[in-house]
């Protein structure tokens, strides 16, 4: 059985769950369309994430996805790692007032707690894997299981224990990278590498996703050997879209020629991995970008928390992380949708 009929979908489409920018409307408008609407819910607190889940509930009757971050207790929990000195020194500079929280990040095992006690049609992890018997709880209550992978070992192990399907995430992909492998770090693949290589060590039904932007190029993922497309810089614009005005205006304005359009990876807003565009903190700070010179995700994300924050009132994209793939030029301003609409028209 193929994954539209597995999934219940009428559009091999999946809004992808982008922390921090997806919303319940921006979820329950997609999956009302008949793609797959997501929530990127690894940053949000247990009961509030119960709480959305239960708003989509009321928003649609067809299925819809909740993503975790996979995160140990130890690295949710402490930080064991000091502020670098130049973040210091740059919120003394800027006047901007900091207090770390008690911890970096949400509790993994509460927020998947919330799963096992408030199924969802469908649950997506990135940044590691759980156990087979995590997979298997899940499935037990009604759940379809998503992994993450950049790497072919990655969708492979994700196979081993039972998953249902493996997202297979490209280097053009925008916003964080989802592997956890060495492997994955080293040599980032591109999307139509990555699947020819993944389809050659598993047959596990895998989704694209990576600077996927139209039509044409949900075709190009299936003829390479993908059933489904996860999209999210194309949505980021759209307005059921939760990010902040300045940030959807720099989208905007790479698009149309009145910024750099240029993307890079790079660890300095969270110690991990990330896709955005570039501007001034990614310029002035990049001869910190070494992995051995940063804290570690989710350290220096909390760490640079208050800089974005104060970006965030400021208006000003040159401290925000700018998450985006390398699609980022066909962006447009425009309705969720009519999108939706535009992605199926010859679908």
């Amino acid at each position: 059985m193929s994954l539209l009929n597995t999934l219940n979908l009428t559009y091999p489409i999946i809004q992808a769950p982008m922390a921090g920018a997806t919303t319940p409307e921006l979820a329950a408008t997609v999956s009302n369309f008949g793609g797959l609407g997501s929530l990127g819910a690894g940053m949000t607190v247990p009961d509030v994430l119960d709480n959305q889940i239960n708003t989509i509930k009321t928003l649609t009757d067809r299925p819809f996805m909740v993503n975790l971050m996979v995160l140990s207790e130890q690295e949710s929990s402490s930080f064991d790692t000091a502020m670098p000195t130049w973040l210091s020194q740059y919120y003394q500079e800027q006047n901007i007032e900091f207090t770390l929280p008690a911890r970096p990040a949400q509790s993994f095992a509460e927020q998947l707690q919330v799963l096992y006690d408030n199924p969802v049609p469908v649950a997506s992890f990135t940044f590691g894997i759980i156990s087979a018997e995590q997979v298997q709880r899940l499935q037990s209550v009604g759940t379809r299981v998503i992994g993450t992978a950049n790497h072919p070992l990655e969708a492979k192990a994700w196979s081993d224990i039972g998953a249902d399907t493996v997202c297979a995430q490209g280097a053009e992909a925008g916003g964080h990278r989802g592997g956890w492998l060495p492997q994955s770090e080293t040599d980032p693949l591109g999307l139509l590498t990555l699947i020819s290589q993944t389809r050659a060590c598993t047959d596990i039904p895998l989704i694209a996703a990576g600077g996927i932007m139209t039509g044409q190029d949900i075709k190009a993922v299936q003829a390479a050997g993908a059933e489904l497309a996860q999209m999210g810089t194309a949505f980021l614009t759209t307005n059921k879209c939760g990010i902040n005005n300045t940030y959807k205006q720099a989208l905007i304005d790479a698009s149309q020629g009145r910024r750099s359009s240029e993307t890079r990876l790079t660890r300095l807003f969270s110690g991990k991995l990330a896709r955005g565009l570039l501007n001034d903190y990614l310029r002035d700070f990049s001869h910190f970008e070494r992995a051995d010179a940063l804290p570690p995700y989710p350290q220096l994300n909390a760490m640079t928390k208050f800089m974005r924050a104060d970006a965030s009132k400021h208006l000003d994209a040159e401290h925000l992380s700018l998450w985006a793939g390398q699609g980022v030029t066909l962006v447009r301003n425009e309705s969720t949708d009519a999108l939706l609409t535009r992605l199926t028209k010859n679908l």
